[in-house]
């Protein structure tokens, strides 16, 4: 009998993640084009899941894989490179077993129903990055932070910052204000109606002051905005059930629902006493990730994101996992104007009709007006069925016009990070961990973004810099820059 081979869909993207990410130990990278800035000093760091299979079983989600660090150290020597797993209690265990163990976000434990109620959730560590003086901390949505070396990437241990309870959840958005060094975050307790913990901290990490409110059921909230004096949060209309998760029957992402008569509830807080000023509803949207958030002239909050018009963008995020996807989830960049003494939306614009994710400002305009947003998008001409975002590119707001790389055929750049020029505040860089779908291969490429001679008009030009990495590092999540001393 004549055996019919099914055809395979996927794009080149599915190779970077189609095994398991492996480490390098801190290593000397080569410069493939161009010369490293010489006011470019500091650390890019990446965090992402870069292990979504283990004995010969696929996690059930993205969002499930164990995170790793990416580190790459500019400094008059060159670039040096390093990256590791995050080495959580779960991911020890899992690796010394060669085999999963635990449950996370889209799966749950292996084996017998008593397996979900004694290992229901392990902490992945594989979602964003905080640079603080001393320490970098791996963020994910469910526990405390993990630790790690600012250089080696060596994993500390788990860290309360002073003021979390044990498993007390600090999430992976942290927004800080770098005139004051004050950090604010946020976390999510689980229960028929969640507990949203807020917290602010000093520059080191520490937490000063906490406040917590209890919410209408189990709303998704992933991110949220310092918007000058304010801190805004978006409940968009998904619910968790949360009776399967507490059984065992179900994981998060298979427990979640999109209920658009909920509307998005909008919660916004004072960010000195982190009281609630007031609370709104509005029209039902999804969001992953704000851009930005700032207090016009008229006292109104002007709120940038990525905004999905229902939840389909789980399932897009789960066949990620799998290296084919066939959910198309679009987005569009949407502003919102809200009344801050009321929580009520004054008006809601399109930004830009193009599907885009990641959107973030400059880190010293995080919390006021920024001229330009950063931004992932698909390259102009990019059939999207089957692809994930294969561009960046620069939002200019002050006219409206949007600036895009030209990266090429089966390139797929990471979220784009904003480093300001050690030497020139005028001058300013863009880095992005690009994968090569052709060689299979990663790089770090390096951007112009001169501020003071048309900013990132200056995106569309070559890079001024790629430099190759001794091994392909999987599509990663968030990112950030810490500055040279």
């Amino acid at each position: 009998m004549q055996t019919i081979e099914k055809k395979s869909n996927k794009k080149n993207w599915a190779k970077a993640i189609s095994q398991p990410a492996t480490e390098f130990p801190p290593t000397k990278l080569s410069i493939l084009a161009g010369k490293i800035p010489d006011g470019l000093r500091g650390t890019l760091y990446r965090n992402g899941a870069a292990r979504l299979e283990r004995g010969g079983v696929s996690v059930g989600h993205w969002f499930d894989g164990d995170g790793a660090i990416l580190a790459i150290h500019f400094s008059d020597a060159g670039a040096t490179g390093v990256y590791r797993y995050v080495q959580t209690a779960g991911y020890q265990e899992e690796t010394a077993a060669g085999k999963w163990l635990y449950g996370n976000y889209g799966m749950t434990a292996p084996g017998a129903i008593w397996n979900q109620w004694r290992k229901p959730v392990k902490h992945a560590a594989n979602t964003s990055v905080l640079a603080l003086p001393d320490q970098l901390l791996a963020l994910w949505e469910g526990d405390n932070p993990y630790a790690l070396d600012l250089e080696t990437l060596e994993t500390k241990g788990l860290n309360n910052l002073g003021g979390l309870a044990k498993g007390q959840p600090y999430s992976a958005h942290p927004k800080v204000d770098y005139e004051t060094g004050e950090i604010f975050n946020f976390g999510m307790s689980p229960g028929l109606n969640a507990i949203l913990h807020i917290y602010k901290s000093d520059f080191t990490g520490k937490i000063l002051k906490k406040a917590k409110l209890t919410l209408e059921g189990f709303p998704l909230i992933h991110d949220f905005v310092l918007a000058g004096q304010y801190l805004v949060f978006f409940a968009p209309a998904v619910r968790l059930n949360i009776w399967p998760v507490l059984l065992g029957t179900s994981s998060y992402s298979d427990s979640l629902t999109w209920q658009p008569d909920q509307g998005t509830k909008i919660i916004v807080i004072d960010r000195e006493t982190l009281s609630v000023v007031s609370r709104g509803v509005t029209d039902p949207w999804f969001q992953w990730h704000f851009g930005n958030g700032y207090v016009d002239d008229s006292g109104t909050v002007i709120v940038d994101f990525a905004k999905y018009a229902d939840f389909q963008t789980n399932e897009y995020l789960r066949q990620v996992a799998t290296g084919e996807t066939q959910t198309v989830a679009k987005t569009t960049l949407t502003r919102v104007q809200l009344n801050p003494q009321t929580g009520k939306v004054t008006g809601i614009e399109t930004l830009l009709n193009r599907t885009c994710e990641f959107p973030h400002v400059p880190a010293e305009n995080v919390g006021k007006f920024s001229r330009y947003s950063y931004l992932s998008i698909f390259r102009e001409g990019t059939d999207t069925q089957g692809e994930i975002l294969n561009s960046i590119a620069s939002f200019d707001h002050q006219t409206a016009t949007l600036t895009e790389a030209n990266v090429g055929e089966n390139l797929y750049p990471s979220e784009p990070i904003y480093a300001p020029d050690h030497q020139n505040s005028h001058q300013g860089w863009v880095l992005t961990v690009v994968y090569d779908g052709n060689t299979d291969s990663s790089e770090v490429w390096v951007f112009n973004s001169d501020t003071f001679g048309g900013g990132s008009q200056r995106l569309d030009e070559e890079p001024v810099c790629k430099i190759g990495l001794p091994r392909v590092i999987p599509h990663s999540f968030h990112g950030t820059w810490k500055p040279g001393e």
